[in-house]
Order: structure tokens, then sequence, then C-alpha cells
């Protein structure tokens, strides 16, 4: 079964950019949305109902912020349900959760604020950050095997970025944040890109400024992560997509080994 997450920057937008065609040449079975940007109105049926989808939506109250949303094929979701929300007020008026839960696996598609537009939103992020690290742990104490898939717009590693030297001041890679994803890890949860990829200095986000893309000068924000009872055979980052500022993030899960 193939798992992918990808931050939209806007669904309409990335819409315009080719999301229906990548969708159906991709083929997910489970596809994980970050920053939808929109609602039920201002999208329109052929993607808010997607043909051969379920779709679970979590739009913000605020019309064209953040959101999330988790879309399931029909084959695979027919007995599946849909959540909304970690029970953190603000995060769950920002749509920042949204949980598909399989018969065999729960599927969470997790967007975390980012703290780089000044104080007040950095402090936003490290209160997200608090409350969100119980509650994967509460994840992983159930023993469902689950991902958590989204934005995290948290850089773990020099590996995962381009210019760490200059960046270790910056939102994204601040050592408190570094130091909460290495919490997160030892707890058990797996990074499953670099779990499979340890030497890959590959990215999954790009500044819009400085032909930035262009010289591959990225951030590795957007991750599938994984409780260790989900049997991962590959992961990788589609940087060609062109969908958004950011790449679709894709694994492989040995579905039947879970049953």
């Amino acid at each position: 079964m193939k798992v992918t997450t990808l931050n939209a920057n806007g669904l309409r937008s990335a819409e315009r950019r080719g999301f229906s065609s990548w969708l159906q040449k991709s083929s997910p079975d489970v596809l994980c949305l970050q920053e939808i940007r929109c609602d039920e109105d201002s999208l329109g049926p052929e993607l808010w109902s997607p043909a051969g989808w379920k779709a679970g939506w979590n739009p913000a109250a605020q019309k064209g912020y953040a959101g999330t949303a988790v879309w399931g094929k029909a084959e695979i979701a027919q007995n599946s349900s849909f959540s909304k929300g970690i029970g953190l007020e603000r995060a769950d008026a920002e749509g920042r959760a949204t949980g598909l839960h399989l018969p065999d696996l729960d599927i969470w598609s997790l967007y975390l604020p980012s703290g780089s537009s000044g104080p007040d939103r950095q402090e936003w992020k490290f209160a997200f950050l608090d409350y969100v690290f119980p509650w994967f742990e509460q994840l992983a104490r159930s023993g469902r095997p689950t991902l958590v898939c989204g934005d995290l717009n948290i850089a773990h590693q020099p590996i995962d970025l381009k210019n760490w030297k200059g960046n270790q001041k910056n939102s994204g890679f601040l050592p408190e944040e570094r130091e909460w994803f290495t919490r997160l890890l030892a707890s058990g949860w797996r990074d499953s890109f670099r779990h499979l990829n340890p030497d890959a200095p590959h990215y999954s986000w790009w500044s819009n400024r400085g032909r930035a893309r262009e010289n591959d000068v990225g951030w590795r924000i957007d991750y599938v992560l994984a409780t260790p009872n989900v049997p991962i055979t590959a992961a990788w980052i589609e940087r060609e997509a062109g969908l958004s500022d950011h790449a679709p993030v894709s694994v492989e899960i040995d579905l039947g080994a879970l049953r």
C-alpha cells in the first residue's frame, strides 16, 4: 500500500499546477494533505467528493487558512472512519489534524505551525509541540499500527537542510525543536525516510526566493512517522512534482504483514 503526504500550499493552487493529473499518475492508496486552504464551498464538488475516493476533511475555521485532509481509495477505505483534531482548541480550530482509521492501520495528516513569522508564532509552535508529544505517546501506547504524516516544520539533523550552519537560530532548526524531534524518535517513532535512506541529503521544501528550488537549497520538513509495528519497505521524496513549494513524500507498506 502506498501512502503519500503533501503540503498543498492551497489545494486550489495545487490543482492549477496539475494536482489531479499527478494524482492519477502517482496513484497513492492514501493521500494526506496539509495547508489545504479551502472548504466545501470554495473547492467545488470534483475535489471535495473525488470520484473513487473517501475523503475526510478538516478545514480551518478561518477561510483560506491551514486545514488538513486524508483521502483513501474507495476499495481501501470502505470499512474505515475519520476523526478530526487532537483536543487542543486552537489547533483544532485551525484544522491541523485529520485521521483515517482503517481496519489494520491508523493514518493521520498533521500540520504543525511555522514559527518563522515572529516570536508570537514561535511561542504557539512551542505550545503545540508541548501538547502534541503526549498525543504521540498515546498513539504509540495504543498498540495500533499508526502513521503520522505531514509538514512538521522542523528539520531534524544537519543532513535535513542545505544551509544548516546559517539556520541554527532560525525557526525550524532551533535546538529546542530538534531536541523535541530527538525525544520523539527515542520514544519509538520512526522517521521512515531517514530510517530507509540514512545518508540521503534530500529535501521536501524550498523557499520561493533566490532560485532555491532550482539550486536545491531546501529543507526536509515533511515526514511519514511510523510506529515500529508498521512494515515500511520503501520511502522517497518526489522532488519534481511541482505542485507547491513542498514535494510529496511517499512510503510503501506491506499491508499483508499487518494482518
